[in-house]
């Protein structure tokens, strides 16, 4: 639904709205919030908000400070767990420059160009993601603890899913939010769940997984727990995924969708994957952005960390869901939550987009099982693996034109230099295991 201005104000004073977030994030993917007294939103719907850019992680230095925030009307909803006498809402913004220009290090930008390249193509990418989190209790003071609330399983439902009533909160409260929720249970781990919602275009699903973060948090938090999107915070159980399915639409038709190609899958869609496949290392660094995302992708726990595609089973990186025509898609399963949703979107299609005018083709699918396989046999069919390492991640994106080219000059500098950064502070740390490993033994 496209909203105007003037749709804004009314449905403002008709839901008592007392309060607006302006929102946007920073180049992490962390949101940032500029609220307004709703006197005030006049002023930010004619795009004269101004903001310290400087204090942002990753946006300019303190001598280039001055920002604009320009809401995005289409954004508006009213948050439902909030008391309805004096109502907050919020707008998601675009981040402009003083002279009227958008400024190249707001990632919802970065989106957007790789979306109007697309475009330029005939091309409109849809996505649909599959996020999975942890609910944990608190301690005595509120703070989180890792202490699961629960000791069920996969699909398990109450009583062990102690959780249940939490993610039901979730569900409705999303779907106030104009969500259509398509699936919500209990994953593998202890503690660990997921809500699917309807796929959606990208720049629009972008916007909804950072607003859906706020909303499990806050809802998990008035149910006494905390969610968090850490992509590992256990030991020896799965860690928390981001499946992101996507497809390109032509003319209003599946472009992947070919019902005499090979798996039903058009050139199209070859080329695609072909492109991911080739760019999936330096990917890696956006969709996997943390040292931690890398305490997930490892052998044994689900997780996909051979660079492979199959239409029949799950261990590859790629699988291609088996319904067909206009729900023709493939499924990256490599992301994690901790991922900035508009740079991962964006140089996945980059990616993609890049295999379409280059005709990438992908080597050969492979069905058999991954996980069962020695190194050997992966070696001989030809089956890399993702960078081990956030520091391996960043080697492979300094290495890749195309997915910088993708971030822009000013994104990449800034996201790289702090990655490195965060990798040398994790590197100098010693460790509890460490501790434990050799304080008595040497």
């Amino acid at each position: 639904m496209s909203y105007t201005k003037n749709d804004i104000m009314d449905m403002v004073r008709e839901q008592n709205v007392k309060f607006i977030r302006l929102q946007f994030t920073d180049i992490f993917g962390v949101l940032k919030n500029v609220a307004i007294p709703v006197e005030q939103l006049e002023k930010a719907l004619n795009n004269e908000l101004m903001f310290d850019g400087s204090s942002i992680e990753g946006f300019v230095r303190i001598e280039e400070s001055d920002m604009y925030l320009r809401p995005d009307p289409n954004t508006f909803a009213v948050f439902p767990w909030r008391p309805r006498n004096g109502a907050v809402a919020r707008l998601i913004c675009d981040v402009y420059n003083p002279d009227g220009t958008p400024f190249e290090g707001d990632p919802r930008y970065v989106l957007k160009r790789a979306l109007a390249e697309a475009k330029e193509l005939g091309y409109t990418m849809y996505v649909g993601p599959e996020l999975e989190f942890f609910l944990f209790q608190v301690d005595a003071e509120g703070k989180p603890t890792l202490v699961t609330h629960d000791n069920a399983g996969y699909f398990d439902l109450s009583p062990v899913d102690l959780g249940e009533n939490a993610r039901r909160d979730m569900v409705l409260a999303l779907e106030q939010m104009g969500y259509e929720v398509e699936a919500s249970h209990h994953e593998v781990a202890p503690g660990q769940h997921e809500i699917d919602f309807k796929y959606s275009d990208a720049l629009d699903v972008a916007d909804k997984i950072v607003t859906f973060k706020v909303v499990v948090r806050s809802i998990a938090q008035r149910h006494g727990l905390h969610a968090t999107f850490m992509p590992k915070p256990l030991f020896g159980v799965n860690g928390s995924g981001m499946h992101t399915n996507q497809s390109l639409f032509k003319d209003g038709q599946n472009a992947f969708y070919d019902p005499n190609g090979e798996l039903q899958l058009s050139e199209t869609a070859y080329y695609y994957i072909g492109g991911i496949m080739k760019h999936i290392k330096a990917i890696t660094a956006i969709a996997n952005p943390v040292v931690n995302s890398y305490k997930r992708l490892v052998p044994g726990y689900e997780a996909p960390v051979y660079i492979a595609w199959s239409a029949r089973n799950r261990s590859p990186l790629i699988r291609i869901p088996a319904k067909r025509g206009s729900s023709t898609r493939i499924e990256l399963r490599s992301p994690d939550p901790s991922a900035n949703p508009y740079l991962a979107l964006a140089v996945m299609l980059k990616a993609g987009l890049d295999g379409i005018k280059n005709k990438i083709k992908p080597p050969a699918p492979v069905n058999q099982n991954l996980y069962e396989m020695t190194a050997e046999e992966r070696k001989a069919l030809g089956v890399d693996t993702l960078p081990g390492s956030l520091k391996e991640a960043i080697d492979c994106l300094l290495e890749d034109k195309v997915i910088q080219e993708a971030l822009g000059k000013h994104v990449f500098e800034r996201f790289v230099e702090a990655k490195l950064k965060e990798w040398d502070e994790y590197r100098v740390q010693v460790h509890e295991w460490e501790v434990k490993k050799y304080l008595t033994m040497y």
